[in-house]
């Protein structure tokens, strides 16, 4: 999947030349935690979280308040030439720079304009959407050996049982890394007798781990 198919359109910006109290104002009103900011053109220059406010204005619990801080420019606190994105960008790409760069935010840029923004909530809903973790059903790890054709056999029990795979996620073995897990996530809310079958075809299931069932 492409940053593209993912990435809010509809952002919410300001201009360097605006207050700290603007950026307060729009936040609260969108209920949003990231503004890039964006000069006269359209390119995006530089980034304010809702952390940077918070270290640059006074706390309310404080008795001598300097008000003309919420007058202060952006510009003096939003950090400069932040990290951006395509969107032809590939999600897993993006999903690295979030954590290797620690941000949590991505201005998506094109023809040097801003055409989108991507959060690290984005992310998660995305994550949550793919392994169709948002729709009922039941979660069955499948340990298998590392080697062609292993997907194909266990999904023809799947095929057999005529049970809808919502995902399929592969992940190494950390036990033996010449084996695989095969985590699927099925449209059903009885894998008993795909469970079994599985077994029967001799592949390890190790969740869900059923008291009496053996392989």
């Amino acid at each position: 999947m492409i940053v593209e198919q993912m990435m809010k359109t509809n952002v919410f910006t300001l201009q360097p030349t605006h207050s700290i109290k603007d950026a307060i104002t729009l936040m609260q009103e969108n209920k949003i935690r990231h503004l890039p900011i964006t000069n006269e053109i359209g390119s995006v220059v530089g980034i304010v979280t809702d952390r940077d406010i918070k270290e640059a204005i006074p706390s309310y619990l404080m008795e001598d308040q300097n008000q003309d801080i919420y007058e202060t420019k952006i510009k003096e606190i939003m950090t400069k030439n932040p990290i951006i994105g395509h969107p032809l960008d590939f999600v897993e790409e993006i999903a690295t720079t979030f954590y290797d760069q620690k941000i949590g935010c991505l201005p998506i840029v094109s023809g040097g304009k801003l055409v989108g923004v991507v959060t690290e909530t984005d992310l998660l809903y995305k994550y949550i959407e793919l392994t169709g973790a948002h729709q009922p059903g039941s979660q069955i790890e499948v340990r298998v050996p590392n080697r062609p054709g292993t997907l194909f056999e266990v999904s023809k029990v799947f095929h057999d049982h005529k049970s809808n795979v919502l995902s399929v996620l592969v992940y190494p073995d950390l036990v033996n890394n010449e084996n695989k897990i095969l985590v699927f996530r099925v449209k059903t809310m009885n894998p008993l007798g795909i469970i079994e079958d599985i077994r029967k075809e001799g592949f390890d299931v190790l969740w869900p781990n059923i008291p009496g069932m053996t392989n």
